[in-house]
């Protein structure tokens, strides 16, 4: 019998409304191997041709998925764009190359680095599995290796329509289920101590679940950013606000670094390199819970009347067990 920890399970829609193949984008962190060294593994595997931005940043253009990016997770240690046209003679230049590298070799020991894979088809997805053995054997460590790491596996999977219906199905899924989900993934203490995925707020909780709350997009926005003005969440829905109205975004939230994309942003799963007990697939799989529990609308809204009694309880029981029976027996 197969491990089921090797098998990418199909998801409850695979194209979009439209008619196209949904696809993820999927982001690893790790430790011990660096961005050229991870950009040779991903050339190896998927073909393509290495090209070097900076020091600790690296491409791999026109692979048989596209343009991966491998490079150490750290603004300090990279170009920064309005510097692009700067000559590279200049002593200038040269210098701050240099500082680049050199403080991107010492804090290579905590930051991680990552590899960006372009959006695939969900159905390609097991090939990603070679990307993780790949490293791994190249010498990547993962979480669990040193109690100093924080490193995350993030998946980016494409919604099947821009509207409010869908968006919050999703969400609604994702609340009830997130308990429950922190629990199984055991997200390493690390990464709950430097806050790189918060749940959501008791508060929005409630509001997003309630069974009559089924706003149009705009509404829905308007909700969550008011809620949660920040890239800080286990799910991450700025980059997709961001692409559907990026200045209604950028009225609430003034960072850089969100990335507009057609996709939720699943920030939650360890990547845990290295350990036999995970896999890319798994962390997946899971997702495709919340996907599942969202395309059952009687379920969800069943789910989330007994969440929102047990929260108003005089003595609230853990969510995580009644949302596990939910899915076991209901």
């Amino acid at each position: 019998m197969q491990d089921f920890r090797d098998v990418f399970f199909t998801p409850p829609h695979s194209h979009t409304t439209g008619g196209e193949l949904r696809r993820v984008g999927v982001e690893l962190e790790f430790a011990a191997v660096s961005a050229r060294a991870s950009a040779n593994v991903v050339q190896t595997l998927f073909g393509g041709n290495v090209r070097e931005l900076d020091p600790h940043r690296f491409e791999v253009v026109d692979t048989e998925f596209g343009d991966f990016t491998c490079e150490l997770d750290s603004q300090y240690v990279h170009d920064n764009p309005k510097d692009a046209n700067a000559d590279p003679s200049e002593l200038k230049y040269r210098l701050r190359r240099s500082l680049q590298e050199l403080f991107g070799d010492v804090s290579s020991l905590l930051v991680p680095c990552e590899v960006v894979c372009p959006p695939i088809v969900t159905t390609d997805l097991p090939k990603l599995a070679g990307l993780v053995s790949g490293l791994e054997e190249a010498g990547a460590s993962g979480t669990r290796e040193n109690v100093l790491y924080a490193f995350g596996a993030q998946f980016n999977p494409e919604i099947i329509e821009p509207t409010g219906d869908h968006i919050a199905s999703v969400l609604k899924a994702y609340v009830l289920l997130s308990a429950w989900l922190r629990k199984i993934v055991d997200v390493d203490p690390t990464r709950r101590l430097t806050s790189f995925a918060d749940p959501f707020p008791p508060s929005y909780q409630r509001k997003i679940v309630a069974p009559d709350y089924w706003p149009g997009l705009d509404d829905l926005m308007d909700m969550h950013l008011k809620e949660n003005p920040t890239r800080n969440r286990e799910l991450d829905m700025l980059p997709l606000f961001a692409h559907l109205d990026e200045k209604k975004v950028a009225a609430r939230v003034n960072d850089p670094l969100i990335k507009a994309r057609p996709t939720f942003h699943y920030r939650l799963p360890d990547a845990r390199l290295g350990d036999p007990a995970w896999s890319l697939a798994l962390e997946w799989n899971r997702w495709l819970m919340v996907e599942r529990l969202a395309n059952d609308r009687d379920k969800l809204n069943a789910m989330a009347e007994d969440f929102l009694r047990l929260d108003a309880a005089a003595k609230p029981k853990p969510w995580a067990w009644r949302a596990s029976e939910w899915m076991v027996l209901a």
